[in-house]
């Protein structure tokens, strides 16, 4: 069984209006990582999972090969899995064929942003786990986490994967975690995936590969707005910046203008200055310890109840419940 809601707002475009001329003219200027994601974009960061310098998709990945069994058993054998920026579910499989194993899987709700990608992904998931009840969420899950259907007493597990929380500022991390907190019943456990501290050049070398591949991914957010903006960015005249910022444990991804230059931006009725020298923040990725995100789970509402690491320790899935 297969059903889809579509929860779209009327008028994305304008949304993007809105948040680029905000970005645009604060101090210092700043882009939401959000708008690296076209098509190109998506390639690009497909081709940066597999670069030998960018380890967190593979760590995660090996995590949930070999623990999903367990993570499974310590979320009480969950009958549902909520997923938060679902894609292709590719890594997702692992948890459905681990409850499926343990013999307590009954429905999956993918939430994405992508209508296309959610539909195509049900379909083959349905074929592939018999008796599967697929109840698709098609939105933005950082504005609509409300819209989740509720448990049925029997136990959710809402896994938010790839070290995607890294990318949001403390407070809107907070915020995020606390809604989410407010959504899980006592039955209930959430799945983070996060990136952990570690040695410094490594950090930079995942976020700025010696292929220059990662630098080609920052840039694609200046295609985005020359192409659904009417901007004038030459690519050429900005670098790629990445490098990490110890007091705050996380990485600063930025773009740096390489002259004084005015970019015009049609569709906005706006021209903004760069000096030479001068960087727009495109990401942050912020890096944890354990003992950090015990402090960012209790400040949430909720507390740990188990950490998978993999072998070399890059990387966590840690399960939390609500206090």
């Amino acid at each position: 069984m297969i059903a889809i809601e579509v929860h779209l707002d009327s008028d994305t475009a304008a949304k993007m209006r809105r948040d680029v001329r905000a970005g645009l003219l604060a101090t210092p200027k700043e882009l939401a990582p959000k708008y690296f994601y076209d098509e190109q974009g998506s390639q690009l960061f497909e081709r940066i999972t597999e670069l030998p310098e960018y380890y967190p998709t593979r760590a995660e990945r090996a995590i949930l090969v070999e623990r999903a069994a367990e993570i499974v058993a310590g979320a009480g054998a969950p009958r549902t899995l909520v997923e938060l920026g679902s894609g292709s579910a590719a890594k997702t499989r692992h948890l459905l064929s681990a409850m499926r194993d343990a013999g307590c899987l009954r429905t999956y709700v993918p939430v994405d942003i992508s209508e296309e990608i959610t539909h195509d992904t049900a379909e083959s998931l349905v074929e592939e786990y018999p008796g599967l009840v697929v109840r698709g969420l098609v939105c933005d899950f950082e504005h609509h986490l409300e819209r989740i259907p509720d448990g049925d007493g029997d136990g959710r597990l809402v896994a938010f994967l790839g070290g995607t929380i890294g990318n949001l500022y403390p407070e809107a991390r907070c915020d995020f975690l606390d809604r989410i907190s407010g959504l899980l019943g006592p039955g209930d456990h959430l799945l983070l995936g996060t990136d952990l501290v570690k040695d410094h050049a490594r950090l930079e070398a995942a976020y700025d590969d010696a292929d220059g591949v990662t630098a080609e991914f920052n840039k694609n957010v200046l295609r985005v707005l020359n192409r659904e903006l009417g901007a004038d960015f030459d690519l050429d005249r900005f670098e790629h910046v990445a490098r990490y910022d110890a007091t705050e444990a996380r990485m600063d991804i930025r773009l740096r203008s390489l002259a004084d230059q005015t970019i015009r931006l049609e569709e906005l009725d706006l021209a903004v200055e760069f000096g030479a020298g001068e960087e727009m923040r495109t990401e942050i990725s912020a890096k944890f310890t354990r003992e950090r995100l015990e402090v960012v789970y209790a400040e949430a509402g909720m507390a740990m109840s188990g950490w998978f690491t993999d072998p070399a320790g890059d990387y966590a899935l840690s399960l939390a419940r609500p206090l």
